[in-house]
Protein backbone atom coordinates (compact mmCIF):
# COMPACT_ATOMS: atom_id res chain seq x y z
CA UNK A 1 0.00 0.00 0.00
CA UNK A 2 1.25 3.47 -0.86
CA UNK A 3 0.73 5.76 2.11
CA UNK A 4 -0.74 9.13 1.11
CA UNK A 5 1.33 12.05 2.36
CA UNK A 6 0.88 15.79 2.39
CA UNK A 7 3.78 18.22 2.31
CA UNK A 8 4.16 21.02 4.82
CA UNK A 9 2.81 23.83 2.63
CA UNK A 10 -0.22 21.85 1.46
CA UNK A 11 -0.70 20.84 5.10
CA UNK A 12 -0.72 24.49 6.11
CA UNK A 13 -3.35 25.24 3.47
CA UNK A 14 -5.45 22.32 4.71
CA UNK A 15 -5.07 23.56 8.29
CA UNK A 16 -6.04 27.10 7.35
CA UNK A 17 -9.12 25.86 5.47
CA UNK A 18 -10.60 24.67 8.75
CA UNK A 19 -12.05 21.60 7.00
CA UNK A 20 -9.28 19.15 7.87
CA UNK A 21 -8.83 17.51 11.26
CA UNK A 22 -5.21 17.22 12.37
CA UNK A 23 -4.41 14.22 14.55
CA UNK A 24 -1.35 14.18 16.79
CA UNK A 25 -0.05 10.70 17.61
CA UNK A 26 2.88 11.83 19.76
CA UNK A 27 3.09 11.24 23.51
CA UNK A 28 0.93 13.50 25.65
CA UNK A 29 4.02 14.99 27.30
CA UNK A 30 5.35 16.14 23.92
CA UNK A 31 1.94 17.38 22.86
CA UNK A 32 1.74 19.47 26.04
CA UNK A 33 4.98 21.24 25.10
CA UNK A 34 3.85 22.11 21.56
CA UNK A 35 1.35 21.04 18.93
CA UNK A 36 -0.39 22.17 15.78
CA UNK A 37 -3.22 24.46 16.95
CA UNK A 38 -6.60 22.74 17.04
CA UNK A 39 -5.14 19.27 16.56
CA UNK A 40 -6.58 16.31 18.42
CA UNK A 41 -4.65 13.63 20.26
CA UNK A 42 -4.99 10.14 18.82
CA UNK A 43 -3.60 7.21 20.80
CA UNK A 44 -4.21 3.56 21.52
CA UNK A 45 -6.54 4.70 24.30
CA UNK A 46 -8.98 6.54 22.01
CA UNK A 47 -8.45 5.21 18.49
CA UNK A 48 -11.35 2.73 18.61
CA UNK A 49 -13.77 5.46 19.67
CA UNK A 50 -12.37 7.77 16.99
CA UNK A 51 -12.85 5.14 14.28
CA UNK A 52 -16.45 4.52 15.37
CA UNK A 53 -17.44 8.18 15.78
CA UNK A 54 -15.72 9.90 12.86
CA UNK A 55 -17.23 10.09 9.36
CA UNK A 56 -15.08 8.02 7.02
CA UNK A 57 -14.86 10.86 4.49
CA UNK A 58 -13.63 13.44 7.01
CA UNK A 59 -10.35 14.97 5.74
CA UNK A 60 -7.60 13.96 8.16
CA UNK A 61 -3.90 14.75 8.49
CA UNK A 62 -1.90 12.65 10.94
CA UNK A 63 1.39 13.84 12.37
CA UNK A 64 4.08 12.56 14.69
CA UNK A 65 7.59 13.83 15.42
CA UNK A 66 9.26 13.47 12.01
CA UNK A 67 6.61 11.97 9.70
CA UNK A 68 7.58 8.32 10.07
CA UNK A 69 5.18 6.84 12.66
CA UNK A 70 2.30 8.80 11.19
CA UNK A 71 2.51 6.66 8.05
CA UNK A 72 1.56 3.57 10.05
CA UNK A 73 -1.34 5.39 11.68
CA UNK A 74 -2.47 6.62 8.25
CA UNK A 75 -2.41 3.05 6.92
CA UNK A 76 -4.42 1.87 9.93
CA UNK A 77 -7.16 4.44 9.34
CA UNK A 78 -7.28 3.62 5.62
CA UNK A 79 -7.66 -0.07 6.53
CA UNK A 80 -10.57 0.98 8.74
CA UNK A 81 -12.42 2.69 5.91
CA UNK A 82 -11.19 6.30 5.97
CA UNK A 83 -10.99 7.73 2.47
CA UNK A 84 -9.26 11.12 2.92
CA UNK A 85 -6.35 10.64 5.31
CA UNK A 86 -2.73 11.71 4.83
CA UNK A 87 0.51 11.59 6.79
CA UNK A 88 2.22 14.97 7.30
CA UNK A 89 5.64 14.71 5.64
CA UNK A 90 8.24 16.08 8.06
CA UNK A 91 5.97 15.78 11.09
CA UNK A 92 5.73 18.34 13.86
CA UNK A 93 9.44 19.11 13.68
CA UNK A 94 9.20 19.99 9.98
CA UNK A 95 6.01 21.98 10.58
CA UNK A 96 7.63 24.02 13.34
CA UNK A 97 10.91 24.50 11.42
CA UNK A 98 8.90 25.83 8.46
CA UNK A 99 7.52 28.55 10.74
CA UNK A 100 3.96 27.24 10.64
CA UNK A 101 1.74 27.99 13.67
CA UNK A 102 2.26 25.98 16.83
CA UNK A 103 1.08 26.21 20.40
CA UNK A 104 4.71 26.58 21.53
CA UNK A 105 6.62 29.81 22.11
CA UNK A 106 5.93 32.98 20.16
CA UNK A 107 4.68 31.05 17.15
CA UNK A 108 1.31 30.25 18.77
Amino acid sequence: MTIPEIDLNAGLAAHESGKTTFLDIRRSTDRAVGAIPGSEALSDANVDDFVRATPKDQPLVIYCYHGISSRGATAYLIENGFTDVKSLRGGFEGWENAGHPTTRGTNS
